[in-house]
């Protein structure tokens, strides 16, 4: 039997297949020529596509499919689920009268906070994509939803991870009270069920159309961040991944939910697990301010991680720092500069370090569980010198990740949805 993951990312649509022993069997990728107008009519032709071009024997023995989607990308769509307003994109900054109006309402710890949250973007689009004989609104969905409910040929449904920046309760796995205030008909709100668990199988119609086994399970999925976190295999309490791209993000698997919205702090459940994390404004862009990618590629071979420096460096590229510190006049502190590049690198790196190592420190201080293994993501990942002054910095084991494909990761939420009775 074989398992689809599908990543709908900023990019473009990649699927990944997997057989009974999580191993990748096949994946294609249709990229997108323009990411800044992405339609629900565009995602759907590249999942179609991918679909329909699968290879007979996976075709053929297809068990589950699972979708991830970029957070906080919503639309409202009909009863036959068909759009009924624009998407609005993850990315999308028109609802901040939305946002400031939500902030009064909204317990501190509610995911649903800002301009990027999809209930704030469910209010935008109430507001200035009204209802109309052709445009009747029945189901605010996000752009994972949309397509799994597509494929099951039921809309209405969604997943605890993309429903939390619309408002919804992990702790108590249910929508608010306080929702009620905010004057939308709240039956445009899905039925929400856990990460993983299935929300049917694939419609008679549908499996016609793409070639598919009628038993296809739907699997139901997660957002794209939470995705490429599964993909590299952490599962444990315990099991952190710090992803070194422009910024520095830390995750890590714990036994309770932990808020600290001050920080940007909060908290998505897995099963019974909760995955916590947070994101300081410091990382690889840090670099790229100061070396080319090419000068930084020749300096690595030169550092020297057993012999650190400790300069105590603050690496930003600006004031102010939300997370591990939450201080929005924190200042950069790259001095003194050694006269040596390979040096002057080495000391970014440790402070970069420093702030992984002080970022765990405080969610253990939170409340986290202490992280027994850290899974690293990112370009930074294959810098083999910075890899060994963290652990030394971190005093914990740095593994290399299964894959860092969030397609990935959804394949391994179908794969696991197993024999588990669809709702």
């Amino acid at each position: 039997m074989y398992y689809i993951g599908i990543d709908l990312g900023t990019s473009g649509c990649r699927l990944i297949s997997i057989n009974q022993h999580e191993e990748i069997v096949y994946q294609s990728k249709i990229s997108y020529s323009n990411t800044d107008r992405q339609t629900p009519a565009l995602w759907w032709k590249s999942v179609k596509q991918l679909l329909q071009s699968l290879p007979k024997d996976i075709a053929t023995q297809l068990a589950a499919i699972s979708i991830d989607g970029t957070s906080g990308t919503l639309l409202l769509c009909n009863a036959e689920g068909k759009p009924s307003s624009e998407a609005l994109m993850y990315n999308d900054s028109r609802a901040a009268q939305q946002a400031k109006e939500l902030a009064s309402i909204l317990p501190k710890n509610s995911g649903a906070h800002g301009m990027g949250s999809s209930l704030s973007k469910l209010l935008y689009l109430l507001k200035n994509q009204p209802v109309s004989a052709q445009s009747v609104h029945r189901y605010a969905l996000h752009q994972a939803d949309w397509i799994a409910n597509r494929l099951l040929g039921q809309f209405g449904w969604s997943d605890e991870n993309n429903c939390l920046k619309l408002g919804y309760d992990p702790v108590l796995r249910q929508w608010p009270d306080y929702l009620s205030r905010l004057n939308f008909p709240l039956q445009l709100l899905p039925k929400v069920i856990e990460v993983g668990q299935c929300f049917g199988t694939i419609s008679a119609a549908m499996a016609k159309q793409l070639h598919l086994p009628t038993q296809t399970k739907i699997v139901a999925g997660t957002s794209d961040s939470i995705a490429a976190f599964i993909a590299t295999g952490a599962k444990e309490i315990g099991d952190a991944v710090t992803s070194l791209g422009s910024t520095l993000t830390i995750k890590i698997l714990t036994q309770k939910p932990i808020y600290a919205p001050e920080m940007g702090i909060y908290s998505h459940r897995l099963g019974n697990q909760w995955l916590v994390g947070g994101a300081s404004n410091t990382g690889g862009a840090v670099l790229l301010a100061h070396f080319e990618p090419t000068h930084l590629d020749e300096l690595s071979q030169q550092l020297k991680p057993k012999q650190l420096l400790n300069l105590n460096y603050y690496p930003l590229l600006k004031q102010g720092e939300r997370f591990p510190i939450a201080d929005p006049n924190k200042q950069a502190v790259i001095s003194p500069r050694p006269k040596q590049d390979s040096q002057f690198l080495q000391a970014l790196l440790e402070g970069i370090a420093d702030i992984e190592a002080q970022a765990y420190q405080c969610l253990n201080h939170l409340g986290a569980d202490t992280p027994k293994l850290v899974y690293t993501v990112g370009g930074g990942h294959r810098n083999i010198a910075w890899t060994i002054l963290r652990a030394d910095k971190l005093g914990i084991a740095i593994q290399t990740p299964l894959n860092n494909e969030a397609a990935y990761g959804v394949a391994l939420l179908a794969k696991r949805a197993g024999t588990k009775t669809c709702v």
